[in-house]
């Protein structure tokens, strides 16, 4: 596998052109876009890695690019930059379809640890293995989960989770640990990502009506069984 290269879509020049600093130090290939438009261009010709996507910008904001590019079917891990901490607008870009979103100002560890987390998460599997539990089935050739046979329609981040969630059935998971598994990298008690999605792959799993199966451990963590 080639280098990765991360297109950058931010329409504040100072934060791109860091972004562009950072990428460059750290190995990544980059190409830029000041606009949701010229970023949905970018898309399209150079077939990027990973998408590192603003939420405001001219003429095509990132809540829509991202929204454009999974209704074509297009998977390409997507990190939402914001302004704006509160929880409606994380949700409102994972709702969207992005993998993970950082708030900014960012620190740069915890933005390189995401970058990374993605870019694994999107490398093949190279396994055709399948895990089961209770009416869950990961195929991992197939990089596909089901629930009682229904398909769930699952971003990789929500992938990993429930791989992390089926592979330890039965076990109570501390958030750390799911921090640590899922995103490389423990973002302290204070931080919401967890939650917000697994709230989210809770929806897709509960979206026929099934009971819930991924239980919260007040306090601890989470765990996944039927009561």
């Amino acid at each position: 596998m080639g280098t990765p290269l991360i297109l950058i879509a931010e329409d504040d020049p100072e934060v791109r052109q860091a972004l562009e600093r950072i990428l460059s130090f750290e190995g990544y290939q980059h190409v830029s876009a000041n606009d949701g438009a010229a970023a949905l261009e970018a898309i399209k010709e150079h077939e990027p890695s990973m998408i590192i996507l603003d939420v405001m910008m001219p003429f095509v904001d990132g809540l829509e690019v991202c929204r454009t590019i999974r209704s074509r079917g297009d998977r390409t891990p997507v990190l939402m930059l914001t302004a704006r901490e509160e929880i409606p607008d994380r949700v409102a870009g994972l709702d969207a379809g992005a993998d993970d979103y950082v708030a900014k100002p960012f620190a740069l560890d915890e933005l390189l640890a995401r970058i990374r987390a993605l870019l694994r998460r999107a490398e093949p599997e190279g396994t055709d293995d399948v895990i089961e539990a209770l009416d869950l089935r990961i195929d991992f050739g197939r990089r596909q989960a089901t629930r009682g046979g229904r398909i769930l329609d699952l971003t990789k981040m929500e992938f990993e989770l429930l791989d992390l969630l089926v592979r330890n059935a039965g076990i109570v998971l501390e958030r750390s640990t799911m921090y640590e598994r899922v995103w490389g990298y423990d973002f302290g008690d204070d931080s919401k990502s967890l939650d917000v999605h697994i709230s989210y792959l809770r929806r897709k799993l509960e979206e026929a009506d099934e009971p819930r199966i991924i239980q919260t451990v007040r306090g601890v963590g989470y765990v996944l069984r039927d009561r």
